[in-house]
């Protein structure tokens, strides 16, 4: 299974980095894509080289997509190819997971109207039924709050493409 995270300038480090490692770990493809930039700067000065740029590859060919929140979550939202792909993955019932201020992108694109998520903390007002929890998946979109519940993110992101027990198995061996 694909799986993509596109990256820019002020992405959350903390977020990508637990994120695509755990879901590596349970054997997913996950591909770090830059949005406009192969080398991007995370929030905490961090730079990491993207695998691919997102002009190199065909969002299509991938089972989900994972936005990863920061202050680059407003560049993200900027990109209309990659919101139009975000609103293309809910309507086919592609896998959509998004982290802290990424919620935003799914929010004021109208695509949590009517499902229950969570936000970063401050941002609730957002989002129609804000829920207090750390995960939240309501169908095939999965969101979390903020660094701090990156693996639990993860997890629940394993729990929904292959099932609670590859999820539980791989919370224990990482001791979560």
């Amino acid at each position: 299974m694909k799986l993509v995270i596109p990256v820019v300038n002020g992405f959350d480090e903390i977020e990508l980095v637990t994120t695509a490692s755990i879901l590596r770990k349970a054997g997913f493809q996950v591909d770090i894509i830059g949005v406009t930039a192969s080398m991007v700067d995370g929030k905490n000065k961090i730079r990491i080289m993207t695998e691919k740029r997102m002009a190199e590859v065909n969002l299509r060919n991938y089972d989900g997509i994972i936005l990863i929140g920061g202050p680059g979550y407003a560049v993200l939202s900027k990109s209309t190819v990659l919101v139009d792909y975000v609103k293309a993955f809910v309507t086919q019932g592609k896998l959509v997971a998004a982290i802290g201020e990424a919620v935003v992108i799914l929010a004021t694109n109208g695509l949590l109207d009517e499902k229950k998520a969570v936000i970063a903390p401050g941002m609730e007002k957002l989002l129609a039924y804000p829920r207090d929890q750390p995960v939240l998946i309501d169908q095939n979109i999965i969101t979390s709050q903020a660094p701090g519940t990156a693996a639990q993110f993860a997890l629940g992101i394993v729990k929904k493409l292959k099932g609670d027990a590859a999820a539980q198995m791989l919370k224990k061996e990482l001791v979560i």
